[in-house]
């Protein structure tokens, strides 16, 4: 069925192998394409994707008025509220 591959990485040149097992899980879960980075450049993009910093804005919770920072740009349309607040509502 499968066989172990030897590709290259995009970012670092290196070479990896892209196991039958990792193939098998590709297919299984729908992926259609290879890998295009080695296992460590993928946890490297993936941890700068996570500590990236994103812009933050003010508002003032909906229901116990403490000031909070929200990761959207508030509208007067709809209400904000601080995270406790919103685990509390999520949780009716």
């Amino acid at each position: 069925m499968y066989e172990d591959k030897t590709l290259v990485c995009r970012d670092c040149g290196k070479e990896f192998v892209f196991s039958a097992g990792e193939q098998e899980f590709y297919e299984k879960n729908g992926f259609k394409n290879e890998p295009v980075r080695c296992p460590e450049c993928r946890r490297a993009r993936k941890n700068a994707a996570r500590t990236q910093s994103r812009e933050m804005f003010d508002a003032v919770c909906a229901s116990c008025g403490k000031p909070t920072k929200v990761p959207f740009q508030p509208r007067n349309d709809k209400p904000i509220y601080c995270s406790e607040c919103f685990a509390q509502r999520r949780g009716r």
